[in-house]
């Protein structure tokens, strides 16, 4: 009978610690998540660079010339499917005003994947590779696609988390520019 008491009482610690570690573990994230880069409308945008298909390396996000437009997406996506043909009529229409860039969830992805859906698609914009997943982990992305859209002073103007039509895309583009 002691025996088992013991072993309740062992079992009973145990699982109070586990619960502990388990409470401030997640106030830890939360508090990490909450401070620093927020990733919405009105903030500044983090600055970072990726290696684009060709391994060309390109910078975004800072003090450009013009209105840039981040699309994050993946190839197994639905909406970003339907959104895909879209994206390419915009870097055709506004090419010389915006700087348009895909950035491709690489982590959630799988390359040969990406460089199909890009060759179907015939994108002719950069897509960047964020192949350890570090850009899509620091903007927050947890949906596909997510498109952000940066002023010329480096400043997010707006979040887009899904698909919007083309005729959005075209007023939210001249709203911004």
């Amino acid at each position: 009978m002691k025996r088992m008491i013991a072993l309740f009482t062992i079992a009973f610690v145990f699982a109070g610690l586990a619960v502990y570690q388990y409470i401030n573990k997640g106030n830890e994230s939360l508090a990490a998540s909450a401070e620093g880069f927020k990733p919405k409308a009105g903030f500044e945008a983090a600055t970072f660079e990726l290696p684009a298909l060709d391994e060309q390396s390109y910078a975004v996000g800072g003090k450009r010339e013009k209105l840039t437009f981040v699309n994050f997406w993946a190839s197994w996506c639905g909406p970003c499917e339907l959104e895909a043909p879209d994206l390419q009529k915009l870097h055709e229409k506004y090419g010389d005003a915006i700087m348009l860039y895909g950035v491709n969830a690489t982590k959630y992805d799988k390359e040969r994947a990406a460089r199909e859906f890009v060759a179907d698609h015939e994108f002719t914009f950069p897509i960047l590779m964020d192949r350890e997943g570090d850009v899509t982990k620091k903007y927050k992305v947890d949906t596909f696609p997510t498109t952000f859209l940066i002023d010329s002073n480096g400043v997010i103007r707006e979040r887009i988390n899904g698909v919007i039509t083309f005729e959005e895309w075209e007023r939210l583009i001249e709203k911004w520019m």
